[in-house]
């Protein structure tokens, strides 16, 4: 991500509401999120309070664990190749003990032996609405027992709005220390500056540009990963119409994109 967004920041010297220009400047110095992408919703004001109430609401606040939803929200960084987003991270949830060992086994989090078992049935939640996963009763059963009905809203409503955010702040090329640099707010380990991003990214190991280990394999529509299936790690054996609803079903796109090859989905059943 270098050079122009494809949509342009409104810059704070243009803006003249110090209601918005007193938010970003709180982004500026406590981040999630980042000036850049409130500089482009910036342009209208009403979007650009829309994300900032329902982030403070919803995110910041609400009636879930915070820590949780921030997992939720790398996870969708991990999972959509958000850079802007995934080389964030909220400090609310680093003072509370979410840490960077955290993040780097997300995307396999069910064999992950540092998650609780309530951090893997979010983080299945995460799954299903990224991926647009079938679910059934064990699936449900496994969030019921470990949330509350208006937990499960939160976190679901947080879910699909971060994703939602991130799969199009994806495709506008913004990237961090443009608006109001300075600050390090939020930014991950080695993206504290703009150097040490840049640095940080051309590192082979860079969590956006690290090859899937296992993306080659599989048919031609795509590896499945549902035991039940027979074709464990294989070709999807399913009917060719019923294998996209399939529980199991990962599109070779969408196996390169998550930068590996998930594990079940019901982790403890």
């Amino acid at each position: 991500m270098a050079g122009q967004p494809r949509i342009s920041y409104v810059q704070p010297a243009q803006m003249n509401d110090p209601a918005m220009l007193a938010e970003l400047d709180r982004c500026r110095r406590m981040g999630t999120p980042r000036p850049e992408s409130q500089a482009v919703r910036a342009h209208v004001p009403a979007v650009f309070w829309s994300f900032a109430n329902a982030w403070r609401d919803v995110f910041h606040n609400g009636v879930a664990d915070h820590a949780i939803k921030e997992l939720c929200r790398l996870y969708v960084s991990r999972s959509v190749l958000c850079e802007f987003c995934g080389n964030q991270r909220s400090i609310k949830a680093a003072n509370s003990g979410v840490a960077e060992d955290d993040v780097r086994d997300l995307i396999n989090f069910e064999t992950a032996t540092h998650y609780s078992e309530k951090q893997k049935a979010a983080l299945s939640y995460a799954e299903a609405i990224t991926w647009d996963l079938a679910t059934d009763d064990r699936f449900w059963e496994r969030l019921h027992r470990h949330f509350s009905e208006p937990e499960l809203v939160e976190i679901g409503f947080f879910i699909a709005l971060t994703m939602g955010q991130q799969r199009w702040l994806r495709i506008l090329d913004i990237d961090h220390h443009q608006v109001l640099a300075g600050e390090s707010g939020s930014m991950a380990p080695g993206f504290e500056t703009a150097e040490a991003a840049a640095r940080s990214k051309a590192d082979p190991q860079y969590w956006a540009r690290k090859a899937p280990s296992r993306a080659k394999e599989g048919g031609e529509w795509g590896e499945c990963r549902e035991k039940h299936c027979g074709r464990w790690g294989g070709p999807c054996a399913r009917p060719r119409q019923r294998r996209r609803s399939h529980p199991g079903f990962r599109s070779r796109q969408a196996l390169r994109r998550a930068g590996g090859f998930p594990r079940h989905q019901y982790g403890d059943r």
